[in-house]
């Protein structure tokens, strides 16, 4: 999924003037910090050259992983029209520039951020979108651990920060961003330490009477927790040539491993079952991991012989329901 024109062009003008060695090292020091499990005693984005680094590096992936989950979100709830955004720990802004791609509807968006310097480029980027919403976002400051926040968004989204906050301050951030919130969408890396801090975010939405849509096919506790695996998800980022640099990459894409819980006041219908992990085909047979709400995550197999089925199975990715809605209506 590429980025829009504007925001790769943006990106390629902040960080024009400064020293390529010098971002590259920004980059490396933030790799590093951000796969630290502990909570940061301080933001972790300091610096212009810092912020620039992070948006160079980073936007592309949380933009991509933002545009998968609240995807696959879209595919269940097909008649959700969102006009109002808060994005929570949005940073430089890639989560509002995902939601405006998918929703056409927003109209009001606002992004909350504890670094003046990322909100500051996030509203310099965002003057050159093609969309009204981007364009026309406010961008605010706060202290997660302490500001009270605008209520009454259709739509929240809280990625990637619930590292940086101790344990009882992700609780409480997540149930301050759930207050009025229609959709609440949380995303987090695809680590196993991420996939806890979604955990612990799905149980305080469903305390908050929010129905979890995504990924989730149940609202029961996740077979998942106790075990040696864990839930996430993959979404393919097309590297821009700056991307490339930055990281030292030869590809022309990476993937962004995340996992995500999407949580709704209305109770829209979930997915029979969710794949897990890349299907694997073999000649005539296709195998997938798939939780499913009555027996948790189980082996499906599907062969040549099952036709249609058959032929659906070879055309699905992994993080795709199944079976597939056409199949269920059969």
């Amino acid at each position: 999924m590429p980025l829009p024109v504007e925001l790769v062009e943006g990106l390629d003008r902040a960080c024009a003037g400064i020293p390529q060695r010098q971002l590259a090292v920004a980059v490396d020091r933030l790799i590093s910090r951000y796969r630290d499990p502990r909570p940061a005693t301080e933001p972790i984005l300091g610096s212009p050259t810092e912020v620039a680094a992070y948006a160079a590096y980073r936007m592309p992936a949380t933009f991509g992983a933002v545009y998968s989950a609240l995807e696959q979100f879209l595919e269940l709830a097909t008649d959700f029209r969102p006009e109002t955004l808060l994005d929570v720990g949005g940073g430089t802004g890639a989560a509002l520039w995902a939601a405006a791609d998918l929703f056409p509807s927003l109209t009001a968006a606002t992004v909350l951020d504890q670094v003046d310097e990322a909100l500051r480029l996030g509203r310099r980027l965002a003057e050159r979108s093609a969309s009204a919403a981007v364009r026309s976002a406010g961008w605010r400051r706060v202290t997660f651990a302490e500001s009270p926040f605008p209520g009454g968004a259709d739509l929240v989204v809280v990625s990637y920060v619930l590292s940086e906050l101790s344990q009882a301050d992700q609780s409480a951030l997540i149930a301050r961003s759930s207050e009025s919130a229609e959709v609440v969408t949380v995303i987090e890396p695809g680590t196993p330490d991420g996939h806890q801090r979604i955990l612990a975010a799905r149980e305080v939405l469903i305390d908050a009477g929010l129905t979890v849509v995504a990924p989730c096919p149940h609202q029961d506790p996740c077979p998942l927790a106790d075990g040696a695996d864990w839930c996430h998800f993959s979404a393919r980022i097309n590297r821009t040539s700056l991307h490339r640099r930055l990281k030292g990459g030869e590809l022309s894409h990476e993937d962004e491993k995340f996992s995500y819980v999407i949580a709704s006041r209305t109770a829209y219908e979930r997915a029979a079952g969710r794949i897990l992990r890349h299907p694997v085909e073999r000649k005539g047979l296709v195998t997938m991991q798939v939780c499913t709400p009555e027996d948790g995550v189980v082996p499906t197999l599907v062969a040549k012989r099952q036709g249609r089925t058959y032929r659906r199975s070879r055309k699905v990715e992994w993080g795709d329901a199944w079976p597939p809605s056409d199949l269920v209506a059969d």
